[in-house]
């Protein structure tokens, strides 16, 4: 679905990403891990051409997204949910998830997008009920769910998710990532997932790779990391008993 090789990212003069290589399967959830800074941010907003880069991106039928615009990519279905989720305060949450639909009916669109929302609504039942609550009002749970909500309605064909355990108590986090798994299970939607939780990414995902320094240092099936001992002693047992506030 998404193959990266020799990629590069640069901010000015700075090269933050230093030769990446990574693939995420259709189907599958891909995890990256990492210490703060290590790139993996980067390399979401790489893939979605906020930042300078080069090497190659080939995603799907698409082939080379390298050259790619951001609303070009976005078209493409490769949607990016950010850090901290970015939702428009002032908009009410269904304000909020038709923003999404932007992607591709446009600001002024004939066609209809109750199946979406209705999907959505199903997914998130707590969105339904605050439908009409402005997004600042929403608890920083409800507020990630609408981000991922918005990104739904965008029609994705992947899903890359930054850090959507950030801030949240863990009985919230145990929620999200039960919609997470059941977004891929259910609609087939692959998902490249950057989580400060390394055990609960492990759990999830297929695949994982760990970044360092701007380079991956360690990859393959996520079920197998989780018990390699050098994933253990520097990731794992560093996040276990992590967690958000």
């Amino acid at each position: 679905m998404l193959d990266i090789k020799g990629l590069h990212a640069y901010y000015g003069p700075i090269e933050a990403l230093k030769g990446i290589d990574i693939q995420a399967a259709a189907g599958e959830i891909t995890c990256l891990i990492g210490a703060n800074g290590a790139g993996k941010t980067t390399l979401l907003k790489s893939i979605s051409g906020m930042i300078h880069r080069t090497g190659e991106i080939n995603f799907a039928d698409a082939g080379s997204i390298i050259s790619k615009r951001p609303r070009q990519i976005a078209h493409m279905g490769i949607i990016h949910v950010p850090e901290g989720r970015h939702i428009f305060p002032g908009l009410t949450v269904r304000d909020n998830l038709e923003t999404g639909t932007i992607n591709w009916h446009g600001f002024f669109g004939s066609k209809s997008y109750a199946n979406e929302l209705e999907e959505v609504f199903t997914l998130f039942p707590r969105l339904k009920e605050r439908e009409k609550q402005l997004g600042w009002s929403l608890s920083g749970g409800e507020q990630q769910m609408l981000a991922i909500g918005r990104a739904l309605m965008a029609r994705p064909k992947m899903l890359m998710l930054d850090e959507p355990s950030m801030g949240l108590a863990p009985l919230v986090i145990a929620e999200l990532f039960e919609k997470i798994v059941s977004i891929n299970r259910t609609q087939g939607i692959p998902i490249l997932l950057v989580e400060q939780n390394a055990r609960l990414a492990l759990e999830i995902s297929h695949r994982a790779y760990i970044i360092d320094g701007g380079r991956v240092v360690l990859g393959g099936k996520a079920s197998e990391l989780r018990n390699d001992e050098r994933v253990i002693h520097a990731y794992l047992g560093k996040f276990a008993t992590q967690n958000a506030k």
